[in-house]
């Protein structure tokens, strides 16, 4: 029996791991972590991560051929494969501080995969990782090898959070990378066995290692390329009186450009795509090719830009101050149908409006109160550590209410901001929300979910990213 080990219990180890074994039941699966209170969840009743589908999947297969385990080195030293998906945080200090990616993690977990493996490997990458990781991996695991052979694979996942069941059962393609010799296309026919067994073969693609550790920094670059193209867009669309929904509907007509990833909104967010770009623009640098680092760092600039916008809309809007006003957030989490905050913009528009003293009342379905002042009280770049490496949970910030309804968020409030497409969103009671809100009442839509003409009839003074402007924010100064 086929064994495969996957060291980290994460957003990406979890679910990739449940859907090989079930399309695999003769392959025996191990998740290992070293975070107990993370194993405990993911063999309890309610798993840790939130994903549609997750569920059903981890029930058919826990304790069958699937088992969740902090006994790392147990299955590292049992397994035939072995997939690494730990954390690789942005460094925050040191050299390439801001931008190269943190090891630190990735080069523990190899040391351990060499003390304790008794037979050959394959080793695949699964986090994010820089380009020429696995040559860096290749190294210490050849070096502490004691005459066992490693093989190093690259494997990057692209799922999309919200629906990556959906993605591992239906890939749009598996990128394999390995090294161009006899043992290296041998590993790559070991693993890409694995994926045939419900992927199609023609979607299984195998590289060098080096084009596939690129390629997905590479396809995430494009995609929040397109969300700051767009975000771009939707500022010249607010001071011409354009509609960037119609706009970008008659870009995305051109088969060329195709529709997805072009709506407008507060800005992307994610775990992925701003460490990702912060990465690739890292290693341009240390190639010597500043115009090309300056080019993608730019995707990161509108999108900030976009966010810092928001804010002072909603500020300049309100009479040139929040303080002391309570301004309902709903949504948190950076995209619907997942619990995920990571770089959400819901953080920074939160802490822009906090800087000006407003009283923030905050729902969102999926994020609990525990997470929410978490993120706002915690610094840059912490929340890519493993939970128990990162702060103690700090005191709660007292401008800030979790609720767990949008009305009770929205009651007495002055105004209400949409940071997060939840479709719950789209059919609130507007009518209810607009009686127990105080006048004037403002919505400042993120998220292009709302209806501006019903909600400016009930009476609602509205602000939605790329729209014309309602004539009540013409007449206030231009925002920088």
């Amino acid at each position: 029996m086929v064994k495969i080990c996957c060291i980290g219990a994460g957003y990406v180890g979890g679910p990739t791991m449940a859907v090989i074994a079930l399309k695999c039941p003769e392959i025996e699966v191990a998740v290992v972590d070293i975070s107990v209170s993370r194993i405990t969840a993911w063999n309890s009743d309610t798993l840790p991560i939130y994903e549609p589908g997750l569920d059903e999947v981890v029930k058919k297969c826990r304790g069958k051929n699937l088992f969740f385990s902090s006994d790392v080195e147990k299955h590292v030293s049992e397994a035939d494969i072995v997939f690494v998906s730990v954390n690789t945080p942005t460094k925050t200090q040191g050299l390439g501080a801001g931008k190269a990616a943190d090891l630190t993690y990735w080069e523990s977990a190899a040391r351990m995969i060499a003390d304790v493996s008794k037979s050959n490997k394959i080793v695949v990458e699964k986090s994010t990782v820089p380009v020429k990781t696995a040559e860096a991996i290749e190294k210490i695991l050849t070096h502490n090898s004691k005459g066992i052979d490693f093989q190093i694979l690259s494997n990057p996942e692209f799922l999309a959070e919200g629906t990556a069941i959906q993605d591992l059962f239906n890939p749009d393609r598996v990128l394999i990378g390995g090294r161009e010799t006899p043992e290296g296309q041998k590993a790559i026919a070991a693993l890409r066995d694995v994926y045939a067994h419900w992927v199609p073969v023609d979607r299984i693609i195998c590289s060098n290692l080096w084009s596939a550790e690129l390629s997905k920094l590479a396809a995430n670059a494009f995609l929040a390329q397109r969300i700051s193209s767009v975000n771009a867009m939707s500022a010249l669309c607010e001071a011409t009186g354009a509609d960037v929904s119609q706009v970008s509907h008659a870009v995305g007509k051109d088969t060329r450009i195709g529709p997805k990833f072009l709506n407008a909104s507060v800005g992307f967010g994610g775990s992925c795509f701003q460490k990702d770009i912060l990465n690739l623009v890292y290693i341009c640098e240390c190639n010597g090719l500043p115009e090309v680092a300056n080019y993608w760092k730019q995707v990161i600039k509108i999108n900030d830009y976009q966010k810092t916008r928001f804010v002072n809309r909603i500020v300049s809007s309100m009479f040139n101050t929040v303080s002391g006003k309570k301004i309902a957030i709903l949504g948190f989490a950076f995209k619907k149908d997942t619990g995920d905050t990571r770089e959400t913009p819901a953080i920074d528009v939160c802490k822009g409006l906090l800087g000006d003293k407003a009283l923030l009342s905050i729902y969102d379905p999926q994020v609990n109160e525990e997470q929410i002042q978490r993120d706002l009280a915690m610094k840059k770049f912490d929340w890519d550590h493993p939970v128990h490496l990162q702060p103690m949970s700090p005191t709660s910030i007292k401008q800030v209410n979790v609720v767990w309804d949008a009305y009770a968020a929205t009651k007495d409030a002055h105004g209400v901001c949409i940071l997060t497409e939840w479709d719950e969103f789209k059919t609130l009671d507007y009518q209810r929300i607009y009686d127990n809100m105080r006048k004037p009442a403002f919505i400042f839509d993120g998220r292009n979910v709302v209806d501006e003409a019903k909600l400016r009839a009930i009476g609602f003074i509205v602000y939605s990213i790329g729209k014309p402007l309602d004539q009540w924010l013409k007449d206030m100064p231009a925002v920088a």
